[in-house]
């Protein structure tokens, strides 16, 4: 008798579930606050992308130019929601990017030692006074990380993994830490677990690179138009 498998995702699969799930998070927060089921699905999109983002750290050629990519479109849709909203919450393009410098200042150590050892340090204790004490530093009332330390730290842990058992209990461990430092809605990212589960550590089939980049400053503006447009 044939043994049966579960069937494998690849990252564009998975990255195209997160995609949804951010959707209907984002059409959640904005435009339905009571339908909480939009946000309970939207919980699965984070860790996904977390997860996807250690591996994009991991077999890029040049990390910095990957930096740079996140950190620019990040620092766009900053300044559409100052725009719109005179709003300096950091969303979470900008949390990846202050995950990908900490990898880089890690690998950096790893390689090179020394006064790296001393940066590296630096860059993390700078990250974490920005997440956890902005109000102390900033003069902005509104200043704050997208989910905080510990959302930050979570690609950290998962490049850190050396195989795929490593990588899902890392993943494991930083849902854990920040399910228990945010509210109880976030208890739901753990179902992303079996998604990541079935990871097959490959890209896919298509070049859906640029969809990606694409369509979450898209879809932003999207429905920030809709919200404006119903109040």
């Amino acid at each position: 008798m044939e043994q049966k498998t579960l069937p494998r995702l690849s990252s564009n699969a998975l990255k195209l579930i997160a995609l949804v799930c951010m959707t209907a998070d984002h059409i959640g927060l904005l435009l339905y606050p009571h339908l909480h089921i939009l946000r309970i699905i939207g919980r699965v999109a984070f860790p996904i992308f977390a997860y996807m983002i250690a591996e994009g750290c991991r077999y890029t050629s040049n990390r910095l130019r990957y930096f740079i990519m996140i950190f620019l479109l990040g620092a766009a849709m900053q300044a559409f929601f100052w725009i719109t909203r005179r709003s300096v919450y950091q969303h979470v393009l900008i949390t990846f990017s202050m995950s990908i410098v900490l990898i880089i200042s890690i690998q950096n150590v790893k390689k090179r030692g020394g006064v790296w050892i001393v940066l590296s340090c630096l860059v993390f204790l700078a990250e974490a006074a920005l997440c956890l004490f902005p109000e102390k530093l900033l003069p902005w009332r509104s200043f704050a990380i997208d989910y905080g330390l510990c959302g930050v730290l979570l690609p950290v842990l998962i490049y850190a993994g050396r195989d795929r058992t490593e990588k899902l209990l890392a993943a494991a461990a930083g849902l854990l830490a920040l399910s228990l430092s945010m509210s109880s809605l976030q208890w739901w990212c753990l179902l992303s677990l079996p998604l990541l589960a079935l990871y097959s550590g490959e890209r896919g089939g298509l070049r859906l690179k640029y969809l990606f980049y694409i369509y979450y400053p898209l879809h932003l503006i999207v429905l920030e138009g809709i919200r404006l447009l119903r109040r």
